[in-house]
C-alpha cells in the first residue's frame, strides 16, 4: 500500500509524465511491479468519487482532470505545465488549423519547434508532413485538456483580440 502511494504522490507533484523506469528508481520496485500499481491506480481513479484521471501519454503516466470537473476549478490553475510559448503556439494553430509549421514558425521564431515538439508529445497537437513543411492540427485531447471545444477556444481568443 505504501509503494502505491508513493507512485501516485510522485505522479502528482511531477511536473512532468513518469514512466515506468522512472517511478521503478523511485520505488525501488521492478517496472512490472510498478506497472501493475499505476493500473491498480488508473482502476481507482477511474470511480467517479475521483476528480482526475491518471493517463498513459506517450512520455509516461501522468494525472489529469476528468472533463465533467475541469471548467469550475481550471481558474485555479490555469495551464500551468504549458509554457507561455507553448500557449501562444497552442492559440496560432487552433485559431488557424490546419496550419502549415512554416507559418507557425515564422510567427514564433525558431523555438516553435521545440512548443511544436512538447505539444506533439502531450497529445494536444498532431503534425503531417506536407512536402517541406508540416501541417499541424489540434487532436481530440486538445478538447479534453482545455475542457473547451476549438470553436470555443477561437470565439475566446477573439474577443480577447477585441479587448
Amino acid at each position: 500500500m505504501e509503494n502505491k502511494a508513493l507512485i501516485e504522490a510522485a505522479i502528482f507533484i511531477s511536473d512532468k509524465a513518469l514512466t515506468n523506469k522512472k517511478l521503478s528508481k523511485i520505488t525501488g520496485l521492478t517496472e512490472k511491479q510498478v506497472s501493475i500499481i499505476v493500473l491498480d491506480l488508473q482502476k481507482d481513479m477511474e470511480k467517479n468519487i475521483h476528480g482526475i484521471d491518471l493517463i498513459k501519454t506517450p512520455d509516461g503516466y501522468e494525472f489529469r482532470l476528468k472533463p465533467e470537473y475541469s471548467e469550475k476549478v481550471s481558474k485555479l490553475a490555469p495551464y500551468s505545465d504549458i509554457s507561455e510559448g507553448s500557449l501562444r503556439t497552442l492559440a496560432i494553430i487552433a485559431s488557424n488549423q490546419p496550419v502549415k509549421q512554416s507559418i507557425i514558425v515564422k510567427y514564433q521564431g525558431n523555438k516553435a519547434y521545440g512548443y511544436i515538439e512538447k505539444l506533439i508529445k502531450k497529445g494536444l497537437i498532431s503534425s503531417e508532413k506536407e512536402g517541406r513543411t508540416k501541417i499541424i492540427s489540434t487532436t481530440n485531447d486538445f478538447e479534453k485538456y482545455f475542457g473547451k471545444k476549438v470553436e470555443d477556444v477561437k470565439r475566446i481568443l477573439e474577443n480577447s483580440k477585441n479587448d
